[in-house]
């Protein structure tokens, strides 16, 4: 990742671009869940609502992790910042979806 650049600046803002994304489909999921009616379908031991939701919250999950795994392991400021993006956006995933397993729906 010699040169850094544009491209260098994008890995480095990708994980938390990645969380954005995440954060933003599991919102307008619960918006359109709460909308629909879908917290009143059953999906297994779960309603539908609450399912999508955590589907979404898993899928950002999962590109965080492959971000995180793609990125070269190094000391130097090129290879460390943007892994350091990648563990903020993989994180803050974890941390400020977590309510998805537990609150109430709508």
């Amino acid at each position: 990742m010699k040169g850094g650049g544009l491209r260098w600046l994008g890995l480095v803002a990708l994980g938390p671009a990645i969380w954005a994304a995440t954060f933003t489909l599991v919102y307008a999921l619960h918006g359109a869940g709460c909308a629909s009616g879908w917290s009143g379908i059953q999906a297994g031991p779960v309603s539908l609502h609450r399912l999508l939701m955590l589907l979404g919250w898993l899928a950002g999950i999962a590109a965080g992790g492959w971000l995180l795994l793609r990125l070269p392991v190094g000391k130097d400021r090129e290879t460390w910042l943007p892994r350091a993006g990648a563990l903020v956006g993989l994180f803050a995933s974890l941390f400020t979806l977590v309510p998805v397993l537990f609150a109430s729906s709508c």
